[in-house]
């Protein structure tokens, strides 16, 4: 019989997307003849039951697209706002799943789309995920698509902001996305040439970022770049929210968790208009000019690059393959040069951040380059 395959995206959008459901569909139809039917707007759209048959056709010219044809949203299927309260719509799901009459579902996303897979998998039902998100965080996997392309924009922003920081002799701060991980702030930081990148993996000290800067003007250059990862953190506010974590994770009583979530509440707070702040600060200890330039969602647009349609087609077509051998359970991860079935519990709730022993980082170091340690 004619296997049934459906097909979501979920959180947020990131270059790639399209290019791995064309790999997933055009192999899945041209190699095994199974059928495709596309969720609309994630897991909601699974709720909803807002499906659509994805033909060759529909398939056709989508490599280059940036975004998702289908639409994405971040719901969480065991707490989806329905009828203005959080509710648990497994159950729905589960009987769309079958209304459909699918073989499997596959789930594109990043680290929540990992845990909420599972749950889907914990009910039944036969489920694969491909590693989607700009910050490439997702555990077990080398790289996940739309990283290089946010990558090369965030580096080509920071290229274009070097001559203005020249011209005028100022500090200009450039907010690259990533609230847990460094990655995208780093390699970013590293290729376009920034004099400091502050992560969210190492606290820094303030007066240190300033010395660097105050060190380069002294040398003759009376101006630098600073790339800020949107979760950096002072030293101590980083200690504070790691305790704040920990006590949340520890917490024997609704009381202790309630009061542990006030704490980080309180401590994301204070982070607001961070960059703003760690700007004016660094204009106070240097005497020099600053700006802030925020990248914000300009990283997750446009083109998806040659590097991350070749990734989301190798992983989509491996994904078929899997499906075709009834492998589920599993996230398709790329590790070395090898499409490989990773079990979602080892990958469900965890992060790949930065390693203070990165290879890139020792990079950075060995450049000159200030971490704010």
């Amino acid at each position: 019989m004619t296997k049934q395959i459906g097909i979501l995206t979920a959180g947020g959008d990131s270059p790639g997307l399209n290019a791995a459901i064309r790999g997933v569909g055009k192999s899945a139809i041209g190699q095994y003849q199974m059928q495709i039917i596309g969720f609309r707007s994630g897991f909601r759209g699974m709720v909803e039951n807002q499906a659509i048959r994805l033909d060759s056709q529909m398939l056709s010219g989508i490599l280059t697209r940036g975004g998702t044809i289908l639409g994405t949203s971040r719901d969480k299927p065991h707490r989806m706002l329905f009828n203005g309260k959080k509710q648990d719509m497994t159950d729905v799901i589960v009987q769309n799943y079958e209304a459909n009459q699918l073989d499997a579902i596959v789930c594109l996303g990043g680290g929540g789309t990992q845990k909420n897979a599972l749950v889907l998998m914990a009910k039944g039902l036969n489920v694969i995920t491909m590693p989607k998100t700009i910050d490439n965080d997702v555990a077990m996997t080398d790289a996940t698509f739309g990283f290089d392309t946010a990558l090369g924009i965030a580096t080509d922003a920071i290229d274009r902001l070097h001559s203005t920081a020249h011209s005028h002799h100022r500090i200009v701060v450039v907010e690259i996305m990533g609230h847990r991980a460094g990655w995208l702030a780093l390699g970013a930081g590293i290729a376009g040439g920034a004099d400091v990148i502050l992560l969210p993996e190492i606290g820094y000290d303030i007066e240190r970022v300033a010395d660097a800067i105050k060190d380069r003007v002294r040398g003759g250059k009376p101006f630098s770049i600073v790339a800020v990862a949107e979760g950096a953190l002072p030293k101590d506010q980083k200690e504070q929210l790691q305790h704040a974590q920990e006590r949340k994770i520890n917490a024997e009583s609704k009381q202790e968790r309630k009061a542990a979530k006030q704490e980080l509440s309180a401590l994301e707070a204070i982070h607001a208009n961070h960059t703003v702040n760690l700007a004016r600060r660094l204009e106070e200890l240097t005497g020099l000019e600053s700006r802030v330039t925020i990248l914000g969602h300009l990283q997750r647009g446009g083109i998806p690059s040659a590097a991350d349609r070749l990734l989301a087609t190798r992983l989509g077509t491996a994904c078929t393959d899997l499906i075709h051998e009834g492998h589920f359970g599993v996230m398709v991860a790329s590790q070395g040069d090898r499409a490989v079935p990773v079990p979602l519990e080892q990958v469900a709730g965890k992060k790949k951040l930065v390693p203070q022993d990165h290879p890139w980082v020792l990079c950075a170091r060995r450049l000159g380059t200030s971490l704010g340690d």
